[in-house]
């Protein structure tokens, strides 16, 4: 298994180069492509190969020609497959919220040392998404604030026992397998019911998955 593949697309040239350069010392990950706004990333992903396209997008939000947040809805639409990373400086949450539920995986501030930003990549490229502390408080802050909001909403939500524990031990970071194992189930049993409250919820992937579950409170 070689490298992760991974782009980035900033239209600030220094930074880009900065966090290539910077995690260039980790050799499980390789830099394949570079934009400098989305639509210049479409265009080089729609001319390169399968075999050379990005696992991993670091995506900046503010960008010309077509910004960060267009830009994943687009790749999450058209290459369901690939992972994006917001990597900016806006910390509103409005944003955080906004490009989990488009179907980023993961949300950094620009101000991330190169060992966050390598981890980040690796547990979107393991687990599909990844939720630091920043993100996690604001998920949460959100869940109450939407609690006290609209109540009724959460009670219509309902799930079985077995749903409920997939979830938690999603949320919990366990993979499939972890999962399958302390359901003593099989892991196919357990991508079956991911697959099926992804569906039912409108997530576009497993950290939307979390994302709404943590939202609504159908987690402990």
């Amino acid at each position: 298994m070689g490298p992760i593949k991974v782009a980035i697309a900033d239209d600030h040239k220094i930074f880009r180069k900065g966090v290539i350069l910077s995690l260039r010392p980790y050799t499980n990950l390789k830099f394949v492509l570079e934009a400098e706004n989305g639509q210049e990333l479409i265009n080089l992903l729609a001319n390169t190969s399968d075999e050379e396209k990005p696992e991993v997008i670091l995506m900046d939000l503010r960008m010309p020609q077509k910004d960060g947040i267009e830009t994943t809805k687009f790749i999450a639409k058209q290459y369901p497959n690939i992972h994006i990373i917001a990597l900016t400086m806006y910390e509103d949450e409005r944003f955080v919220s906004h490009m989990m539920e488009i179907g980023a995986n993961g949300y950094l501030l620009k101000s991330a040392d190169p060992i966050e930003i390598k981890k980040a990549i690796m547990e979107v490229k393991a687990k599909g998404y990844y939720l630091n502390n920043f993100v996690n408080r604001i998920l949460l802050k959100k869940s109450h604030s939407r609690q006290k909001v609209v109540p009724s909403l959460n009670s219509e939500v309902t799930l079985t026992d077995r749903e409920r524990d997939v979830i938690k031990y999603i949320c919990m970071e366990f993979t499939a397998q972890e999962i399958a194992q302390k359901l003593e189930v099989s892991p196919r049993t357990v991508e079956a019911i991911k697959d099926r409250l992804m569906e039912r919820f409108g997530s576009k992937n497993t950290a939307g998955l979390v994302f709404y579950a943590v939202k609504n409170n159908l987690i402990d």
